[in-house]
Parts: C-alpha cells; structure tokens; sequence
C-alpha cells in the first residue's frame, strides 16, 4: 500500500471534491477507488472514518444551508437503516446488493435528466423511503450518497441546503456503521495509519469543492448531480458484471 500511496491519496482527494460538488459524499467514488488498494472489509473500515472527517469539514463550510425538518425525516430512518445494513454486510452477498443498487441509480438517474421538470414532493413518506434506502446502502456496501443525491436532487433543493443537509444525515449514518464495523473487526491496522491522512484530504477536498460550487447555478448544480449519479450507477453495474 505504501508504494502506491502518492496515487491513491490523489484518487482520494478527487473523490473528495466530486462528493463535494455533487452534494453526496465522496465514498460513491472512494469505495470503487479503495477497492483496488485492500480488502472489502478494510475499504468499509476506511470509509467509515474518512466520511466523519470530510463531513465535519462539509458541516463548518456549509451549515448556513441545513434544512432541519428534512434532516429529521432523511436522517432518521438513513442512520437506523445502517445499522440494520452494516450487521446484515457480514452475511449477504454484495455482488446481488450491487446489481440493484447500479441499476436503480441508472433508471433514476436517466428518467430525471429526460424529463427535468418532474420532481418529487419532499413529502415525509418519500424521504422516509429516500433515508432509508440510502442507509441500508451505505451499511452494507459502504456507500448510500448516491441514492440521497438522487433523492434530494428530485426534491430540486438549492445546492448550500443539499450539501449542509446531506453531510449531516452522513454524520449519523457514518457514525453509527463506524461502531459496528469496529465490532466486526474492519479497523485494522492499515485502516488506522491511514485515518490521518484522509482527515487531511477530507478538508481539503471539500474546501476546493466549495469553490467550485460558488461559481456554479442551481440548474447547473442539479444536472451535474444527476450525471455523476448516473456515472455511478453504469461504473457500480460494470464493477458487479466483470467481477
């Protein structure tokens, strides 16, 4: 891992500031990425940890934009779904997991850029279901952003509510897998030795990503959401296909 840490703290940073700009998280890019340096269960482990510091830096840039009513519908059901999703990791096969997940993010993702004035009522029952969908995701594979991205990004949310909104629902859904996945034994030494550096890299990545999104419209902002989502959504069914 060392020999290739220079390569991998830059794919790192670049998927800091896309989960940035994109408004949910870097692990929908950092897990593919981290997939190649260790193990399934370190890359959860990593995650885990990376994801607290880069959303506490996400909170102190953006907090001005945090939609508390949303938070509370979103967040609550994302931080027990986890949970629920972070026990169950130990016995489900992932790859089934994956085929789901990358073709829910590509029909969504395409139905929303075909048809941009259909939105989604930002009602208590759609981000119930939103919340806990992508909680369960991000249990089990280490990722859920990419379903709250496109959840959020059907409710048409202005883009400081998005990213301040969405880092805390990430706060609660990161904290609650960090103290399973230590029970399941995911933090291991490397996981730990490398923490420091994502702190670093957490900070940065969102600093550079809010000055991307100052030079950015709300229009432009909710088209580059659903792109990335549905980039994500082709790489994630190519990754589960040729594996």
């Amino acid at each position: 891992m060392i020999r290739y840490l220079p390569v991998f703290v830059i794919l790192s940073l670049l998927a800091e500031i896309l989960g940035t700009v994109g408004g949910f998280g870097s692990s929908v890019f950092f897990v593919p990425i981290a997939n190649f340096f260790m193990g399934f269960t370190e890359v959860l482990g990593l995650t885990a940890l990376f994801h607290l510091a880069s959303n506490m830096s996400k909170i102190a840039f953006f907090k001005k934009g945090l939609d508390k009513k949303l938070l509370l519908y979103l967040g609550i059901p994302a931080v027990l779904f986890v949970i629920i999703g972070a026990f169950l990791s130990a016995y489900l096969d992932p790859l089934v997991l994956t085929l789901v997940l990358g073709g829910f993010l590509v029909l969504f993702s395409v139905l929303q850029l075909l048809f941009p004035h259909k939105t989604i009522d930002p009602n208590k029952r759609n981000a119930f279901v939103g919340g806990s969908l992508s909680g369960f995701s991000a249990g089990i594979l280490g990722t859920g952003g990419a379903i709250r991205g496109a959840t959020m990004a059907a409710f048409n949310l202005r883009k400081e509510v998005f990213v301040a909104t969405s880092a805390v629902i990430d706060m609660g859904v990161d904290a609650s897998r960090t103290v399973v996945y230590l029970s399941n034994g995911y933090m291991t030494r490397q996981v730990w030795i490398l923490f420091p550096v994502m702190i670093v890299i957490g900070i940065a990545g969102t600093y550079l990503g809010k000055l991307i999104l100052k030079r950015m419209s709300q229009d432009h902002f909710r088209l580059l959401v659903l792109i990335l989502v549905l980039i994500v959504g082709v790489v994630t069914l190519y990754g589960a296909f040729s594996s």
